[in-house]
C-alpha cells in the first residue's frame, strides 16, 4: 500500500511556463502519465492511470532536496500522495553512490505515512541498493519493519532507445502486513525512447491478481526552472 494527482502536473506546467522567465541553476520540475502506477511491482492506482509532477533542486555539492505528487486508489477515501525527499549524491573513481531520505505522505489516508532510508551505488550500466523503513505512523501499535534489496541494469540498445531491467525483494513484518507474506520478489523490463516508456512488471506474490504480468506506458517530460 504505497503510492504516487491528477491536476497537479498540469498545475506544475502552467506555473512553470507562466513564471518569469528567471533560471535557477540546480531547480527542476518534471511531470509524466501512467496507464498504471506500480511501486515495486504492487498496482497503487488499482490498475488505472495516474498523473504526477515533482519539483527538484540539486546543488553543485551533491546535496539535492525534492517532492513528487501522484494521484493513488487504494479502494478507501486516498487519493494521492505527496513524497519529500533529499539525500546526497556523489562519486569515488568509477564508481557513483547516492544517500538518502524519503517520505511518503498520504495527506486523506488514514495512519498511512512512512519514511525510509537508502543507500545505492552505481558502476557503469549496473546499480544496486537497499532501503528501510526508519518511521510510521501505522495504527497497528508494532515496531514495523520493512527492506527492500534490488539490482537495476540499463543499456542503450540503438541510438536513443534504452533498455532497462530490474529485480528487487521485500522483506519484513509490514509486508506479511500488505501481502500475508514476509517477503516477495518483484521484476520488471523496459524499453525508453524520446520522454516514451513501456515497462512489463511481474511478481510472485500469490494474491489476488498481484501476481499477474502487468503492463504500462509512461510519458515524462523534464523542466529546467
Amino acid at each position: 500500500m504505497k503510492a504516487t494527482k491528477t491536476l497537479i502536473a498540469s498545475a506544475i506546467v502552467a506555473a512553470t511556463l507562466s513564471a518569469p522567465a528567471m533560471a535557477v541553476e540546480g531547480l527542476s520540475a518534471n511531470a509524466a502519465a501512467t496507464s498504471n502506477y506500480l511501486w515495486r511491482g504492487v498496482t497503487q492506482s488499482d490498475d488505472g492511470a495516474a498523473v504526477s509532477g515533482g519539483i527538484d533542486y540539486e546543488a553543485s555539492n551533491g546535496i539535492y532536496v525534492g517532492t513528487w505528487v501522484s494521484n493513488v486508489d487504494f479502494g478507501d477515501d486516498t487519493s494521492y500522495e505527496m513524497d519529500f525527499y533529499g539525500g546526497y549524491a556523489g562519486e569515488v573513481g568509477d564508481f557513483s553512490y547516492d544517500i538518502g531520505l524519503i517520505y511518503y505522505a498520504y495527506p486523506d489516508g488514514d495512519d498511512l505515512n512512512f519514511a525510509e532510508a537508502a543507500l545505492s551505488v552505481s558502476y557503469s550500466f549496473l546499480t544496486v541498493g537497499v532501503s528501510t523503513m526508519v518511521y510510521d505512523d501505522f495504527a497497528d501499535g508494532a515496531e514495523d519493519e520493512m527492506f527492500y534489496y534490488f539490482a537495476d541494469a540499463a543499456f542503450e540498445v540503438s541510438e536513443g532507445l534504452e533498455l532497462g531491467l530490474h529485480v528487487g525483494m521485500s522483506d519484513g513484518d509490514t509486508v506479511e502486513d500488505w501481502f500475508g507474506t514476509s517477503d516477495y520478489i518483484d521484476y520488471n523490463a523496459s524499453l525508453s525512447k524520446d520522454g516514451f516508456t513501456l515497462m512489463v512488471s511481474k511478481t510472485d506474490l500469490d494474491d489476488g491478481n498481484m501476481d499477474d504480468l502487468k503492463a504500462a506506458i509512461t510519458y515524462s517530460v523534464d523542466f529546467d526552472l
